[in-house]
């Protein structure tokens, strides 16, 4: 019997000493790299993790993961609830509220 075995739907592993649950969860990930005063900047909330930038990179990502939230909880939803096209209108709304220009879809 081997030590550890995925079931179909990959949400636990059996193993010999019973059940391990995996817990997933979807983030948002933001990363700047326009940084030069040498600064680390490391900001986390509720299903963020934003690294480096400069002073206004940075608060860019911040305000935008926290408006990404905001429209979330009005919504209803979760990120980890929400499909890739409703989270790419989410983020082009919430580009257009605080004046910045998303790039363009390539379909």
């Amino acid at each position: 019997m081997p030590f550890a075995k995925r079931n179909r739907n990959h949400e636990s592993i059996q193993s010999t000493f019973g059940f391990i649950r995996k817990k997933t969860s979807a983030s948002l990930l933001g990363v700047g790299f326009d940084n030069t005063d040498e600064q680390t900047r490391i900001t986390r909330g509720k299903n963020f993790l934003l690294c480096g930038g400069s002073a206004e990179t940075h608060g860019v990502m911040q305000e935008t993961a926290i408006k990404v939230n905001e429209r979330l909880d009005h919504r209803g939803k979760r990120l980890d609830d929400v499909s890739l096209g409703e989270l790419r209108d989410i983020l082009h709304d919430v580009a257009d509220s605080i004046g910045i220009k998303p790039p363009q879809d390539k379909n």
